[in-house]
């Protein structure tokens, strides 16, 4: 809903590159699809050859008990880096990587739950079964063009599933690096699970009111018929869920279907491949506000009350189908090509009655609030077959080199990517008068009145990086971006006289610099700075004398200093960072009579982070902590600034403490997270206080002959802490979001 029934002009494009038409996603599926089924046909010849060894060794040999291994986010490879299996903490930047085991620790169920485990990382507008907004040291990221998936750009305007993600990397800073247009503040990146060796695991979870979750992951390797072994690789994902949250009257449910094969080809060739299917759907929790000019008190409202609770009300529905394929040749010891495509397709029906300002009964209108007396307006929003649709192939070549005796870590590619939206007329229509308790009854109306926003836009991004060890002790790192787009947009359900269309190109480059210094074989001092782009385009509409005109590129500068370190007792890393975003804003043209959207200054974020992986036996502590001044400078309208963004946090904490306890096997966990003080209003004058979460949980593994049974159980929120998590500022209305009360979790992995 957050991003549905905004009519401002979004951006388009003209035909898809050559290379994708050529290459039509049909055949991507075809290909990925026969590629599974070579392995799946492969299982029935390999699992006779492989049964009778399995069974004499089972007989011969006694089996390996089972070693726990849990690694430091610091020697983890970065995919989203753009500088291979260079581990983080050898990188001139900030990252972090959290882990399926860690996922499943800490019960996350979506994206938004990365804002309990990195303090860089905030709610931007995160509603119970909805889509996840982030922010990353303080920007919000954009949905269509800050995230990736294996490397990939996707669309992350939808649910996304975790249940066959194998990890999620957080990329903190200007992203230019590695995308031609995204938001400031950083990236997420999902890496999927792939096969590995002989895998079969069985989940079962249970928690809040009754939300009950199974999920299979099972992998295996096979020979082909002419003995060569562990030539194919295949795994799946299977996982279901029935959701009954503690937000009352929003029950749902969701699944996946997930299946990764590879092939070997040749030594030097390996073939990968996978499909995703996945379906959410579940009602949506809308935001509390405040009333006519009052902070509401967090610990008079229930934050179980979900005021979606009509009669009429139906629930948001997710699908989603993707599907890869990555051909890897290893052309020299030192050389090795790469060719990845993906095709996404989402379709997406948004739904809510959705509580929008307030007409008081003495003709009052309140834009920006409810009403004092906890009145609203509420109306029937309803926006089904909306489809996405995105498509992305890279061709690159990564090797090293020597050069004037230094030591060269080159990558060089191009990616070609398109998206196009396809919606229809949606409804908009006012129901009745609601009110936060839930408890008034409107009535439904859904017309399709309003017009909705088609989107096309294609683009192509060359790019080069450099690793460059210049000493033992010196290192340079380089990367440049070129990326030439085409985006375009009309309008749907209006006349065609209205449509309103935009069409425009532009072509940018985005470079990146780094430089670090080993100071001991432990410890490693960096610098770097780089730019993003974002690209505007004025409304076609009446109401501006510049209409449809594409703004200068909007060009993100940061720069960043810091230390890493790591051994085997702690890894830790302290930064600062400098963010300078330019920003647009509608102004009055008195010449022309009409408004002009322009360039109107900047929005500076400066700020220090600090993280920790403490490290001793039987246990573990990982900390990390956001200072963050941001503020808006520049602006023609000298009332703007010095003032904060709303709805950032200036300090944020995040720890997770876990400790090996009575039992082998038996380990304890405790997390606590702190959000500072958020501005409510853009003029500053009124703010929500900071709060504290208590999260507990505990972990133990037993041994069951070749068997292991991993328990888990979590309370999150121990003390049932009432406060304002968040407070979102969309459309000149303001939205409250209450921290979930307390909630209980449970599940149990059996590894076979």
């Amino acid at each position: 809903m957050a991003s549905s029934i905004s009519s401002s002009s979004f951006l388009s494009c003209a035909d898809a590159h050559p290379l994708l038409r050529s290459a039509p996603v049909h055949r991507l599926t075809l290909v990925a699809a026969a590629l599974l089924g070579v392995s799946v046909g492969a299982m029935a010849q390999a699992s006779a050859d492989a049964a009778a060894p399995a069974a004499q060794g089972a007989n011969a040999s006694t089996a390996l008990p089972q070693v726990t291994v849990r690694g430091s986010n610091g020697q983890s490879s970065l995919t989203v880096g753009g500088f291979g299996d260079t581990p983080v903490a050898k990188l001139p930047m900030q990252a972090s990587v959290l882990t399926s085991d860690q996922i499943a620790d800490r019960g996350l169920r979506a994206l938004s739950g990365l804002t309990a485990v990195d303090a860089s990382v905030g709610d931007s507008y995160n509603s119970s079964g909805y889509v996840s907004y982030l922010k990353i040291r303080g920007y919000d990221l954009d949905n269509r063009f800050n995230y990736r998936r294996d490397g990939l750009p996707i669309n992350a305007e939808t649910a996304i599933n975790l249940s066959n993600k194998s990890s999620l990397e957080v990329l903190k800073g200007t992203s230019g690096i590695q995308a031609g247009t995204s938001a400031p503040g950083g990236m997420v990146n999902l890496v999927v699970k792939r096969p590995t060796v002989e895998l079969t695991t069985v989940s079962l979870g249970v928690s809040e009111r009754g939300t009950t979750e199974a999920a299979l992951d099972w992998s295996r390797r096979f020979s082909d018929a002419a003995g060569g072994n562990n030539v194919y690789g295949l795994r799946i994902n299977l996982e279901a869920a029935h959701r009954n949250p503690e937000v009352r009257d929003a029950k749902g449910s969701d699944w996946l279907m997930a299946v990764a094969g590879d092939w070997r080809v040749t030594p030097d060739t390996l073939v990968e491949a996978e499909v995703e299917l996945n379906r959410q759907s579940q009602p949506s929790q809308p935001g509390f506000s405040l009333l006519g000019t009052a902070l509401p008190d967090a610990h008079r409202i229930d934050p179980r009350t979900n005021l979606n609770n009509q009669s009429w009300s139906q629930p948001v529905v997710f699908e989603g189908r993707t599907a890869s394929l990555r051909v890897q040749h290893q052309l020299t010891p030192d050389w090795k090509l790469q060719a990845h495509g993906a095709i996404q397709r989402l379709v997406t029906d948004d739904r809510l009655a959705y509580p929008f300002g307030c007409t008081a009964a003495d003709g009052t209108y309140w834009a920006s609030s409810y009403c004092p007396d906890g009145t609203f307006d509420q109306f029937d929003f309803r926006s089904d077959n909306e489809r996405r649709n995105s498509s992305a192939l890279d061709l690159s070549a990564q090797g090293r080199l020597n050069l004037a005796g230094m030591r060269h870590e080159l990558s060089s590619g191009v990616l070609f990517s398109r998206f196009y939206s396809r919606l229809q007329g949606q409804a908009y229509n006012f129901a009745g008068t609601g009110d936060i308790t839930g408890s008034l009854p409107t009535t439904a109306d859904p017309s399709l009145t309003g017009a909705n926003t088609n989107r096309d836009e294609h683009s192509t991004e060359l790019y080069l990086r450099d690793a460059v060890q210049l000493t033992s002790q010196w290192a340079g790192w380089l990367g440049v971006r070129h990326t030439r787009l085409s985006r375009g947009s009309h309008q749907v359900n209006v006349p065609a006289a209205e449509e309103a269309r935009t069409q425009y190109r532009q072509s940018v480059t985005t470079p990146w610099l780094g430089v670090s210094y080993a100071i001991d074989p432990e410890l490693m001092a960096y610098a770097s700075w780089g730019e993003g782009i974002e690209s505007d385009v004025t409304p076609n509409k009446t109401d501006y004398a510049n209409q449809g005109q594409a703004l200068p590129a909007l060009r993100s500068r940061q720069w960043e200093l810091g230390l890493k370190a790591g051994n085997r007792t702690v890894d830790w890393s302290v930064n600062y960072f400098e963010i300078r975003k330019p920003t647009s804003r509608d102004v009055q043209d008195d010449a022309a009579g009409g408004l002009v959207r322009r360039p109107d200054g900047t929005q500076d974020h400066r700020g220090v982070e600090a993280q920790a992986d403490f490290k001793w036996s039987g246990g573990g502590l990982q900390a990390s902590v956001m200072r963050l001044h941001a503020r808006r400078h520049g602006s023609s309208d000298d009332s703007l600034n010095g003032l904060k963004p709303v709805n950032v946090p200036e300090s944020s904490a995040k720890l997770l403490g876990r400790q090996t306890v009575w039992l082998p096997g038996l380990e304890l966990q405790a997390g606590l997270v702190f959000e500072g003080r958020r501005t409510v209003l853009p003029d500053n004058s009124l703010s929500i206080p900071s709060w504290t979460r208590l999260d507990l949980g505990a972990r133990y593994e037993l041994a069951v002959g070749r068997q292991t049974l991993v328990w888990r159980v979590g309370v999150d929120n121990v003390t049932d802490r009432r406060a304002w998590r968040e407070s979102p500022y969309q459309y000149e209305h303001v939205y409250l979001y209450p921290l979930a009360p307390r909630t209980w979790r449970a599940s149990v992995e059996w590894i076979l």
